[in-house]
Order: structure tokens, then sequence, then C-alpha cells
């Protein structure tokens, strides 16, 4: 179903087709979280990825998606590239860090396919401390954001949270021009999620909706640029960015993150606020 002529809404059940593929890229990520070390290419990363998600019963959302058609099964994001890296034959090194998309379409007992999306940034070996912090300011406001949504709410709700928890945390840069988005029967759908937002402003926010949060954040500016290959995003300045991501739904309970192994709860409750589980 169809509110504001372009925003989708989900049954109950299909929610749970949802979880389905957010459960396929959650242990995805965390294979691909356990196989990074020095020595490894993002291409075997990617290899990896592609055969978890298909072992699992799903199909890669990123492979093949959009112009240029992208080439690979997830985005390999190193060091000062922000999101859209494309996998090859670049090998990790100790200090580096890596940001990992995956996206996966599982399909309900009609044929319908369902998508999950997320993103986790991995350190390769021991970071410096400024590395390590930006990792777990950017992870820390995700689940702001996710915190933040509630049925009633809306959208600029969870961008605010976001910005207000990264502003508060120190002199970083919320990358600009790349956001959140709605997720379902597309990987990319109405209405974007900003990472910077005022509360009361954008869409309502209604039980059935299914969204993406996905902070970018840099240790300098907010700019970036586009590589020669069209897709990989790099920090104008370049400086080190981390990218964090969970698909989550709104229930009648609270928030289900669906790329959650445990649907959020442990972070959300630790944050006082009602996780919506069904699992």
């Amino acid at each position: 179903m169809l509110f504001d002529h372009r925003i989708e809404v989900k049954s109950p059940e299909q929610v749970r087709s949802m979880r389905a593929a957010g459960l396929v890229v959650g242990r995805t990520l965390a294979r691909l979280r356990e196989a990074v070390r020095p020595g490894v290419t993002t291409a075997e990363l990617d290899a990896l990825a592609e055969a978890s998600i298909r072992e699992q019963g799903g199909v890669p959302s990123f492979l093949g998606y959009g112009h240029p058609p992208f080439p690979a099964s997830i985005c390999a994001s190193v060091n000062d590239e922000v999101v859209h890296g494309i996998p090859g034959p670049r090998v990790l090194e100790d200090g580096d860090i890596i940001s990992i998309d995956c996206g996966a379409i599982v399909p309900d007992a009609s044929g319908t396919g369902w998508h999950g999306d997320a993103a986790i940034t991995v350190a390769v070996g021991p970071v410096p401390a400024e590395v390590e912090r930006l990792m777990q300011v950017t992870e820390d406001a995700l689940w702001q954001g996710l915190a933040a949504a509630q049925v009633g709410g809306r959208v600029g709700d969870i961008s605010h949270a976001v910005e207000s928890f990264v502003r508060a945390a120190g002199d970083y840069g919320i990358v600009d021009g790349y956001t959140g988005h709605g997720i379902g029967t597309e990987m990319h759908m109405d209405p974007d999620v900003p990472n910077e937002g005022r509360r009361g402003r954008g869409p309502r926010l209604r039980r059935g909706m299914a969204l993406a949060v996905e902070p970018m954040i840099t240790l300098g500016t907010h700019d970036s640029v586009v590589a020669d290959d069209d897709w990989t995003v790099i920090t104008a300045d370049r400086s080190w960015a981390a990218h964090y991501e969970h698909t989550f739904a709104l229930t009648d309970t609270g928030v289900w993150v669906l790329t959650a192994e445990d649907g959020g709860r442990e972070r959300l409750v630790a944050l006082g606020v009602p996780c919506g589980a069904e699992d």
C-alpha cells in the first residue's frame, strides 16, 4: 500500500518478509567482519558476500544496480572512500578501515522480492584513537536515529537525532548529499532520510513504514567527490570516513531493526525505547 502517493507501507506479513532479507544481510556482514584482515582483497570479500547471500536464498541487490551497472555484490570503501567503493584487487593493510555496504533481495511466497540493506565499518588491525572514535560516533549516531523513530513522528526526528549526536561528539563532517532512504519492494524508495534536519519536519512516520538510516561521517569536512569509476565517493579533503546502516520497520510496539540479529533489542532497550522485534 502507498500513502502520500509515494511512500510504501507494508502489512505485518510483508514486514516479516523483509525481516528474512534483513537477516540475510546481517548474517553476511557478520561473516565479512570476521574475514577482514591484512592481506585480504576487497574482491575476495565481495566473492564471500555473494556466496553468503545466495546460500541463504537471496540475490545480491547491488549487483547490476544503477547506471553504469554496479559490478559487485557489496560496496567496499577504504579509508577516505565514503561509500560505493567497487571491490577489486586492493589489498587491505594494517591500519586501514573498510566500510562494507551490503544489500539482498529475498522473495516471499508470492514471488515478490523484498530488500534488506545495511553497512558496517571495520578496522583492519589497530587504528589511531581518532579513527576508533570516528567509527564509534558514527555507529552510535545510527542508533540515536533509530531510537528517535516512532509512529506519529516525522522523518526529521530521525535526521535531527543523528545530527545532534554527531555535532555534540566533536568536529566531524556529515557527508553532504547522501542520505538514508525508504526500502521495501525496491532498494531505494521515498522518503529520503537525511543525516541532518529539524524535528517535526518531513513525512509522517506510520506503522508499516520501512526505512534505512545510514550516517556517513568524516574526520574532515562534509564535501565529497565521485571518482572516475562513476561510483566511488571520496572525501574532498581526503579525510577518513565511516559508514553504518540498518534497515528498520515501524511496528505497533516500536522499532524493529530488520538487519540486526536481535532485532535491535539490546541497543534500543539501552537507549530507553521500545523494540518492536517479533523474534
